[in-house]
């Protein structure tokens, strides 16, 4: 069976194939940023899309290439489509909080909902926007089709509303040909921002410890952005301490002790109004192991963690910007993420369904699907090893052992390091074009 997560894959590789002509940015956009604010609400069963709001700041600094094409199919995405023409001229995947709720037992007696901002860039003329939400399945589950008309009055100019203090911390060059990662400051006072800066650079050392970042970290640029709380450390409901701080991270999301989230994503948009980001990390003041990585939404870790320094970091970026599940299990989950019938998008997870559109061209020859762990090269061969997903049966991952099961490994598997490899050169490089052998960008 194919689906809907794979046809996103095998569309974007024969695409690049027949040499089809890329959109060009200058052809459909303004160097500037729009922002679509949604709210998302619902139940396991039912879901909502709604839009909240319109406003613009000027400069884009996503990505320039690529355009039109997803690599991977996430939990849902949105597509911009030229009005006039019909031709799509921008598509982006990303995955939500709100859809991992509905997964929990709560989402079965109880309707929440959840804000969700994204930033697109603003097309010279009118251009209809189609968001789309997927199920476990990859098969839709609602949509919300609305047209962008660039003149509308009402579309809030924030250009005057930037005001969080920022830096460069490390530049690997002009922004329109490098990945912009907005690391942000949770919990952290004035008196405090000094040491934020320190950690930054710490943040930046753990990833680039890590191949391929090691090879590939001048495509990237690194911001610190640096709002003040009132109060520092983050909150923690299950120890009645609850934090008066920027974006009100907290521990305990959907009851789990070490799940640390942010309530709000347009409190962090707001934040970061004006700010070079395409991705952000969040650093938490606070020494209580744990974090949380939404693939294209952010990275949230405790800073000061005795038990992780920074390895916490290197597994959620793992999430929300390799888009790569985990890849441990335990299965005492509410709810199966990863049916059967159906393959995931992450690419290091299978359920052989269509694990050809993996890392099959990536087994040693004769090598047996599944694979039977002995512990020898756990982090080196690649496999096919039952047990991810959080699931010990039914789905499989490509090693023994990798920085996606275990923070005590100190790399990411070849299967894992190809993947988010493939993500920078999608967010760098024109179709076709193959990563430079240098770590230098050209």
């Amino acid at each position: 069976m194919t689906t809907p997560r794979i046809l996103l894959c095998t569309a974007l590789l024969a695409w690049a194939a027949a040499g089809r002509a890329a959109v060009r940015f200058d052809t459909f956009f303004a160097d500037s940023t729009l922002r679509i604010d949604y709210v998302l609400s619902g139940t396991n069963r039912t879901q909502h899309i709604a839009l909240a709001a319109l406003s613009k700041t000027p400069a884009w600094y996503g990505r320039r290439v690529n355009l039109d094409s997803l690599l991977l199919g996430g939990n849902g995405q949105l597509t911009m489509v030229d009005a006039a023409t019909g031709d799509t001229i921008y598509r982006h995947s990303f995955s939500t909080l709100f859809q991992e709720w509905q997964t929990t037992e709560e989402a079965t007696r109880l309707e929440r909902c959840f804000d969700a901002p994204f930033v697109v860039p603003l097309p010279h003329r009118p251009a209809d926007v189609v968001f789309t939400l997927l199920d476990t399945h990859g098969r839709l589950t609602s949509q919300l089709r609305h047209r962008i008309v660039p003149n509308d009055i009402l579309i809030r100019d924030r250009s005057r509303e930037a005001t969080t203090p920022w830096r460069y911390v490390r530049q690997g060059g002009d922004s329109r040909d490098c990945i912009d990662v907005a690391i942000v400051a949770e919990g952290f006072t004035r008196e405090q921002m000094p040491v934020f800066t320190a950690m930054c650079d710490s943040a930046i050392a753990a990833l680039a410890a890590h191949e391929p970042y090691t090879s590939l970290i001048d495509r990237f640029n690194f911001v610190a952005v640096m709002p003040l709380s009132a109060e520092d450390g983050v909150s923690v409901p299950r120890r009645h301490q609850w934090a008066n701080t920027v974006l009100g991270a907290h521990y305990d999301t959907f009851y789990t002790e070490r799940y640390l989230t942010i309530p709000s994503m347009g409190r962090l948009y707001d934040v970061c109004t004006g700010i070079p980001f395409e991705h952000f990390l969040i650093l938490a003041n606070t020494e209580e192991y744990g974090g949380g990585g939404i693939y294209n939404s952010y990275t949230i870790a405790s800073a000061r963690s005795p038990r992780a320094k920074f390895e916490v970091i290197v597994h959620e970026m793992g999430h929300s910007f390799g888009g790569l599940g985990d890849e441990y299990y335990y299965d005492d989950q509410y709810e199966t993420m990863y049916p059967a019938d159906t393959e995931p998008w992450e690419p290091n997870l299978t359920t052989l369904v269509d694990f050809g559109s993996k890392w099959r061209d990536m087994l040693p020859p004769a090598a047996p699907v599944p694979t039977s762990a002995d512990g020898r090269d756990v982090t080196t061969r690649v496999g096919v090893y039952e047990g991810g997903g959080y699931q010990s049966k039914g789905v499989y991952r490509p090693a023994q052992e990798c920085r996606m099961k275990v923070n005590q490994v100190r790399e990411f598997c070849p299967v894992c390091q190809r993947a988010i490899r493939r993500i920078i050169d999608f967010y760098t490089l024109e179709p076709g074009a193959t990563t430079p052998t240098s770590h230098h960008r050209p």
